[in-house]
């Protein structure tokens, strides 16, 4: 017999909650058991209940999801935080599940797709709209992976589009004019700043994040 997930609603609207509780309740997988109006009110009650699904609104009062996710998340780290939006969820929902949301659906979606998406969460599945694949929507790396990129000397960035490009170490050493034994320095530190432990890992981070780079200037 399936679990009964207990589920936490926070919303601005009483009456929308109510309405998304009847949707949630009727086949019997699901069970309401936190109604909320404010992120304060939906700490604690995710704090105390320890949910599997909080369900919420973008938007509230006191603020937007991204300001109280995370937290929220550290507090409740096994459950599954779904966000209902009215704004472009497409480009959201990157962001947000690095926050620690496990989904994103419109509220302009049928009961239908709210309930796929809780299905899909129940069997560790990520639901997304097709429309948004026609739309060309790429997962992009997470600002966590840029971050040691950004970190890296001119002369170290130079070194890794010189490996990208299948320049031997020999003549990458010749090149800036160190010895061979330098560009192995410099390696050790590039993986260190790039969080990676061998060659591979670090071409393949690097490409990643100039392809990123090409797409958002180009």
């Amino acid at each position: 017999m399936m679990k009964v997930w207990q589920v936490v609603l926070a919303g601005c609207h009483p009456t929308s909650m109510l309405g998304t509780k009847l949707i949630l309740e009727e086949g019997g997988e699901l069970s309401v058991v936190g109604m909320c109006s404010s992120w304060n009110q939906c700490a604690l009650l995710i704090q105390e209940l320890q949910p599997e699904l909080v369900l919420m609104d973008y938007r509230m009062p006191e603020g937007v999801v991204e300001d109280v996710l995370m937290e929220m998340k550290k507090s409740s780290v096994s459950s599954h935080f779904v966000i209902m939006t009215d704004e472009d969820a497409m480009e959201l929902l990157q962001p947000l599940m690095e926050l620690g949301g496990s989904g994103l659906i419109s509220k302009g979606a049928s009961p239908c797709q709210l309930l796929q998406l809780i299905r899909g969460l129940r069997e560790g599945f990520l639901s997304i709209p097709l429309e948004w694949m026609n739309k060309g929507f790429k997962p992009a790396a997470s600002q966590q992976a840029y971050d040691g990129i950004m970190e890296l000397t001119r002369t170290e960035t130079f070194i890794m589009e010189r490996i990208m490009q299948g320049i031997t170490y020999d003549k990458i050493a010749l090149e800036i004019e160190v010895s061979r034994r330098s560009i192995d320095n410099y390696l050790r530190k590039i993986y260190v700043k790039m969080n990676v432990s061998t060659r591979a890992q670090a071409i393949e981070k690097f490409a990643l994040f100039s392809r990123q780079n090409k797409q958002k200037y180009a």
